[in-house]
């Protein structure tokens, strides 16, 4: 008996102890959640986690410490900093104005059908599987030729319109509160945040700008190569850039800003491994794992699941699959519905209403240089062929070769059909169900031919990739060897 009084005893005083301890920290752990996460709900497991990671590895005494110039951490943007369910992402919103309303260009076939595609498939995601590369390619078509300047104004005019499916919201306010706040905590702390996004990079620094205090060299984006107003087909190695000059986009996709080409940006880029790292989908998971595996420092990920359908319009129901999956994949979870106490503000309303169809329905017709243009292309003349060859093969998805002997075969190809070709490398990337895949891409430009002979030529890629099709473009155009 005296030993279990003397056990007892020890035991009331130990949590004696431990209670007055906790009591001197609440104040503090109270006034950290009121000025730093306002709008998170307390008790939310993924906030406490990270606060508990932060003061670990800043604490000068900890076997987590980690020097300040090594404390780096990624955001992806859509449906991680911003909403994208409005009804589908910004940047596909963006490009569908610009084919299908903007009376500043005149899109060709090619543009149109990707636009229509945009603007039928987005109510409910019935987008093709090869969406995201098809949006790409004809986005760096449709805003080619902008300065950076007039693509900035371009983006900024579509930010400052209501937000389809809200009100009280435009489109450069559609930011996640409860996110702001998780990078302004980490600012704070000596963290260098970035953005790393499958979105245009120039879409994200307008965006970034008018949410938080991340400097344009700390986006990354979807990129498109870049010319001289007056530098034609010289090489920028041979281009003297001029007074008269400006920076220019170009119709050429340099990357796809998703899945493993992330992990490659992130370590072209920045140049060191960062450790922390928060997305929300599949194209986020290399990201993640590259953060969390093999890290000389702790390290974390966060996977935000949108399973609010009050505030926003997520899917409550798949919520708890969602969880488990990326908590399967040792990431912490983030919960709109459960964790947050607000998304977009409490003055931001659901309406539950869309009105994307009508808003983008007017049908373009091609402009009399284009129906004649069309009909030279019939005829063959002055045409521009373009060939997206992937080389997966059809049934297991995996490389036929390896890229060297993939490039080799292509041009033996080519050149037993045709007297000259250009040749773009590009990623190509898309997910179906549960699995992503990605898929090394050949762009291929024809001029001076035939459709008949592209046909022949694509007939024997087909079989030597073993491919089910590839896609072909005839694109009008004027051809003048400058001299």
């Amino acid at each position: 008996m005296k030993k279990l009084a003397l056990l007892l005893t020890l035991v009331l005083a130990l949590t004696a102890i431990a209670g007055l301890s906790l009591a001197e920290g609440a104040p503090e752990a109270e006034a950290l959640y009121e000025e730093a996460f306002p709008n998170w709900n307390p008790e939310a497991p993924a906030l406490n986690t990270l606060i508990d990671y932060v003061e670990a590895v800043t604490d000068p005494d900890s076997p987590d410490f980690i020097p300040e110039m090594d404390r780096i951490a990624t955001f992806d943007m859509d449906g991680t900093l911003m909403g994208e369910l409005y009804p589908t992402y910004l940047e596909y919103y963006m490009l569908a104005w610009r084919i299908l309303e903007d009376p500043t260009i005149e899109p060709d076939a090619a543009m149109l059908e990707v636009g229509r595609t945009l603007r039928d498939c987005a109510l409910d995601n019935s987008f093709p599987e090869d969406m995201a590369m098809q949006h790409a390619i004809q986005a760096a078509r449709a805003y080619s030729g902008m300065t950076l300047r007039e693509f900035e104004d371009f983006v900024t005019k579509i930010l400052v319109r209501e937000c389809d499916g809200f009100e009280g919201m435009t489109y450069g306010e559609a930011y996640y509160l409860p996110m702001v706040e998780v990078i302004e905590y980490l600012q704070d702390n000596g963290f260098k945040c970035y953005v790393c996004s499958g979105s245009d990079r120039f879409i994200c620094r307008v965006f970034i700008e008018g949410m938080v205090d991340i400097p344009y060299e700390q986006i990354i984006g979807m990129d498109v190569e870049l010319e001289a107003t007056n530098q034609g087909d010289e090489a920028g190695l041979d281009y003297v850039f001029t007074p008269a000059d400006d920076v220019v986009r170009t119709d050429r996709l340099l990357i796809k800003n998703l899945k493993t080409n992330k992990v490659l940006q992130i370590a072209q880029e920045i140049g060191r491994q960062p450790v922390l790292s928060f997305g929300n989908s599949s194209g986020d998971v290399s990201m993640h794992n590259y953060v969390i595996h093999n890290n000389a420092y702790k390290s974390a990920a966060f996977m935000l699941i949108a399973d609010d359908d009050v505030r926003d319009y997520g899917s409550s129901e798949k919520g708890p699959a969602l969880r488990e999956k990326w908590e399967g994949q040792g990431f912490n979870v983030i919960s709109m519905a459960g964790d947050w106490k607000t998304i977009y503000g409490e003055d931001v309303v659901k309406t539950g209403e869309f009105h994307w169809l009508e808003e983008l329905a007017e049908e373009r017709v091609p402009s009399d240089a284009e129906a004649e243009a069309e009909v030279e292309a019939e005829a063959g003349e002055d045409v521009q062929y373009v060939m997206y060859l992937g080389t997966n093969d059809r049934d297991t998805n995996k490389p036929v070769f390896t890229q060297a002997e993939t490039m080799e075969r292509a041009r033996a190809i080519l050149l037993s059909h045709f007297g000259g070709y250009t040749i773009q490398e590009a990623n190509g990337g898309w997910v179906d169900g549960d699995t992503e895949y990605q898929e090394y891409t050949l762009v291929i430009y024809l001029s001076d031919t035939d459709l008949d002979a592209v046909h022949a030529a694509a007939d024997e890629l087909i079989e030597t990739f073993h491919q089910s099709s590839v896609l072909i473009q005839a694109n009008p155009t004027t051809t003048e060897f400058y001299s």
